[in-house]
């Protein structure tokens, strides 16, 4: 267990140095956690829109095979 956190520790030592090439467009894309904080607002509208908006529009009625 402890080799596996050393060994994600030196990579993501290694990946922020070497690697990841950010070219930031605006101020807050540099903020710890952005990306994360902005996949997870995504995914949350994601579901939302689904559920309350595309869910009426391609759902059947309950009784729709007895007919």
């Amino acid at each position: 267990m402890v080799i596996l956190l050393i060994l994600d520790v030196f990579y993501i030592f290694l990946s922020r140095i070497h690697v990841i090439h950010s070219h930031m467009n605006y101020k807050w894309e540099g903020f710890w956690g952005f990306y994360a904080f902005y996949g997870f607002v995504a995914c949350v509208i994601l579901v939302l829109v689904s559920k309350y908006i595309l869910r009426p529009l391609v759902k059947r009625e309950e009784d729709y095979y007895d007919k």
